[in-house]
């Protein structure tokens, strides 16, 4: 990966919906040669999808929760059970298997605080091996996800 290839990347990554005559640009490039760049960045899997960012009260998600879990036991079955249920769960927005006093660090996103509760108890609270969980309400958010930096 090249100075271009990183441009291209920093670019994309600002605004995914750059028509290629303009990302081109950005970067100095002719339309062609930047096309073929981005075509092989998501060929080798480096650019990953693009997606449109949400504005979560405008979708009914607006209450977000960072949420650690601890489980009682690790054992192959516990932690798949509980992983399986955590990318089916549409409430989880993110979940990561993390070192440390817990076992998993997972984001949140519902309508309100009793759509979070009933989400806490029906859901995570229920499920075999939880032996603890700890939420971490948003007050606000100071700086949001802007990509991964690129030099």
């Amino acid at each position: 990966m090249d100075a271009i290839d990183r441009a291209i990347l920093r670019e994309l990554q600002r605004d995914g919906r750059l028509s290629n005559a303009e990302l081109a640009e950005r970067v100095r490039l002719t339309p062609s040669p930047c096309l073929r760049r981005v075509r092989q960045l998501e060929r080798d899997g480096v650019i990953r999808g693009y997606r449109a960012l949400l504005d979560g009260d405008a979708v009914g998600r607006g209450f977000q929760a960072f949420v650690t879990v601890a489980l009682a036991q690790e054992d192959r079955e516990t932690v798949a059970g509980f992983e399986a249920t955590m990318a089916e769960r549409a409430e989880v927005v993110e979940a990561h298997r993390v070192f440390g006093d817990t076992d998993f660090l997972l984001r949140v996103a519902v309508a309100d605080l009793p759509a979070y509760e009933r989400f806490n108890t029906e859901v995570l609270l229920a499920l075999p091996g939880v032996a603890r969980v700890t939420s971490h309400l948003t007050m606000k958010t100071v700086k949001a996800d802007q990509g991964l930096p690129v030099r």
